[in-house]
């Protein structure tokens, strides 16, 4: 018998939601099989078709929500010969739309959630996603600045993406301090503008700060 033919033809759908939402709520260990199942309205061998065991299942969930909460493509490639400052500029531009676009609630509650406390989800995440535009971030700040210590390379880096991810992370809070509409007015290019001629000055690759970036 073809199992297929006889689940809703957005069975597999169903399940993700379900158990992005359940997931982000009650984390792996709480959440049940069942739960997610009865909540996507499908039955548990629809479970075990599409994603064999809970651990399966939860891994999915966790590239499903980062898939949903930034844009799903690799980085663009700059060709080799755009100066360094322009790579950093258009890899931080990228990263900045990445992080400022909507999202839905449960696939951040799920991500951040996965973060703090990583699971082997976490590490396909990482591999498969993240640690690219991490190793293309590094090659460009190298090339910026030839001779510095790996040690500052990647503080460099974490300096960067620290500022870009400020602004997905920590919106609720910024919410609560300055209000809604203040975060609603800053716009993507102005956050992207403001972090790159942030880094560049202080990188001594631009003019200082309160002028425009070279």
């Amino acid at each position: 018998m073809d199992l297929e033919s006889h689940l809703p033809p957005d069975a597999k759908q169903r399940l993700l939601d379900a158990a992005e939402e359940i997931f982000a709520e009650k984390g792996f260990t709480a959440a049940t099989i069942r739960e997610i199942k009865d909540r996507a309205n499908v039955n548990i061998a629809a479970v075990n078709y599409y994603f064999g065991d809970k651990e399966r299942l939860y891994i999915e969930t966790v590239k499903y929500a980062h898939e949903c909460s930034t844009r799903h493509s690799p980085m663009p490639e700059p060709s080799p010969d755009v100066p360094p400052v322009e790579k950093l500029k258009a890899f931080i531009r990228e990263m900045t739309v990445r992080m400022t676009s909507p999202t839905r609630g449960s696939s951040l509650r799920l991500m951040m959630r996965e973060m703090s406390y990583p699971t082997v989800a976490a590490r396909e995440v990482v591999r498969e996603y993240i640690q690219p535009m991490a190793f293309q971030l590094r090659a460009i700040v190298q090339e910026l600045l030839p001779v510095a210590a790996e040690s500052q390379v990647l503080m460099i880096g974490f300096s960067i993406i620290g500022q870009i991810l400020y602004y997905r992370q920590n919106r609720p809070i910024s919410e609560l301090i300055f209000s809604k509409d203040h975060l609603d007015a800053l716009s993507t290019d102005q956050i992207a503008d403001h972090i790159t001629q942030f880094t560049l000055a202080a990188l001594g690759q631009g003019s200082p700060l309160g002028g425009k970036s070279s």
